[in-house]
C-alpha cells in the first residue's frame, strides 16, 4: 500500500485559501454539468455537418486523440531533441509481462504505473516495490497494455494548453491549470481520517484512501502545519482541486512548450500534463511531460473553485467552439474525420478497459 507524502513546502498554493471549498462546475451532478456541451457539441456537428469533425486536428494520434488513444504513441511523437523534458517511459505489452520487473529496474523505483489508454487517472499508481509491481500486473486485465514511467518528483502537476493552426508557424497556450494533490493540513491532534472527514472535498473518499493506503497512515496524526499528500492522482475524481493559472503563462514556456507540439509532426490541439518543482521554474519552461491528451482534453482550468457557473461554461463552450473551428481548417486542406462507429468502437473500448482497471493509490 501507497504511504502518504509529506510536504511542508507548498508555495504554488495560489488559492490556498480555498483548497476545501468547490467550485461552481463541481456542484453540479455529472450528468447535469454534461448536458449543456453535449447539446453545444450536437450543434456544432450540425453547423460544420460533422459530429466527428474534431478528430481531424491531431493527424498524429488515433481518433484525434478523442477516444482511445495510446498513451505510449502519443509521448513517442516527441522529436529526440526534446527527451529532456519526457518523462521516461516504457510500454509493457501483454507478451512483455515476463520482461515487466526488468522493465522497471531500467527505470528505477519508485515508478509510476498507469494505463496505456486511459482516462481521468483510472488504473494509476505509484510503485515503489517489485512487489508493488507484481500487484499491479495481477490485477491489472491481462490483454492491455500499461506503461511504467519513472516518478517525476515534481512536486506540481499542470496541464498546459496548446493550439496551432494548420497554417501557422508557431501555436500558443490557451490555457494553463494547476492541479493540487488532495491533502490535509495536520493540527497535531486529528489523524489523516479525521481531517479527512472535516473536508468536504475528502469527506465521502475515505473509504477509497482506506483501501489505498495502509491503515496505520491514514490513522496517523500529522505534526500541526504538515500538509500531506495522499495520493499519486491530483483528479477531482479523488478530491484534487484545479487551479486557473495563466499567471504564469510567458514567452519562454511558451516557447517550449510548441516546440515540442511541433516536433510531433500532427499534433494541432491538447494539452501536455507536466510535473514543475516551482512556479520560476514552469515560467521558465522547465518541466516533464507525463502524458499528452489530444482533442478529447479538458479544459480544466474552468474547474478552478474560484470561478463563476457563468463564466466556467462560457469558457467550456469557446474551448469547443474552437476545436471545430480548427477542425474545419483542416478539413479544408484535406483531412477526413473519422466515422461515428469508428469513433462510438474507440470510446466503448476504453470504458470497458476502465471498468476493469486496478484501483488507483
Amino acid at each position: 500500500m501507497m504511504k502518504p507524502q509529506r510536504s511542508t513546502n507548498y508555495a504554488c498554493s495560489h488559492h490556498a485559501g480555498n483548497a476545501c471549498s468547490f467550485g461552481a462546475m463541481e456542484q453540479l451532478p455529472k450528468p447535469v454539468l454534461c448536458i449543456p456541451l453535449v447539446l453545444q457539441w450536437l450543434w456544432l456537428g450540425l453547423r460544420y455537418r460533422s459530429l466527428t469533425l474534431p478528430s481531424v486536428v491531431n493527424p498524429a494520434i488515433e481518433t484525434g486523440g478523442l477516444a482511445g488513444e495510446s498513451k505510449a504513441a502519443c509521448l513517442a511523437r516527441i522529436g529526440q531533441a526534446h527527451a529532456p523534458w519526457v518523462a521516461r517511459t516504457v510500454l509493457v505489452s501483454p507478451a512483455d509481462i515476463p520482461a515487466a520487473a526488468s522493465m522497471a529496474r531500467t527505470l528505477g523505483y519508485p515508478l509510476v504505473a498507469k494505463p496505456d489508454i486511459g482516462w481521468c487517472g483510472h488504473g494509476v499508481r505509484r510503485i515503489d516495490v517489485v512487489d508493488g509491481l507484481t500487484a499491479y500486473i495481477a490485477a491489472f486485465p491481462p490483454d492491455a497494455s500499461f506503461l511504467l514511467q519513472e516518478f517525476v518528483p515534481g512536486p506540481f502537476e499542470a496541464g498546459l494548453f496548446y493550439s496551432r493552426g494548420p497554417t501557422e508557424a508557431h501555436g500558443r497556450l490557451i490555457g494553463l491549470a494547476i492541479r493540487h494533490s488532495p491533502q490535509v493540513t495536520g493540527d497535531g491532534v486529528r489523524s489523516i481520517a479525521a481531517l479527512m472527514a472535516a473536508d468536504p472535498r475528502l469527506c465521502s473518499r475515505i473509504g477509497h484512501y482506506r483501501r489505498a493506503l495502509s491503515t496505520r497512515g491514514i490513522d496517523h496524526v500529522p505534526m500541526r502545519g504538515e500538509r500531506v499528500i495522499l495520493g499519486t492522482v491530483a483528479s477531482l475524481r479523488v478530491g484534487g482541486r484545479y487551479e486557473d493559472a495563466m499567471r504564469l503563462n510567458t514567452p519562454a514556456l511558451e516557447d517550449r512548450v510548441d516546440a515540442i507540439a511541433r516536433s510531433m509532426h500532427g499534433f494541432h490541439f491538447g494539452r501536455l500534463d507536466v510535473r514543475f518543482g516551482s512556479e520560476a521554474a514552469l515560467q521558465r519552461g522547465e518541466f516533464r511531460i507525463i502524458e499528452i491528451n489530444g482533442a478529447g482534453s479538458e479544459a480544466i482550468q474552468f474547474w478552478d473553485p474560484t470561478m463563476r457557473l457563468r463564466d466556467a461554461y462560457r469558457g467550456v463552450f469557446a474551448k469547443q467552439a474552437a476545436l471545430f473551428a480548427l477542425a474545419a481548417r483542416m478539413r479544408a486542406d484535406g483531412a477526413v474525420p473519422i466515422s461515428a462507429m469508428a469513433l462510438a468502437t474507440a470510446w466503448w473500448r476504453q470504458l470497458r478497459l476502465m471498468r476493469r482497471y486496478p484501483s488507483s493509490n
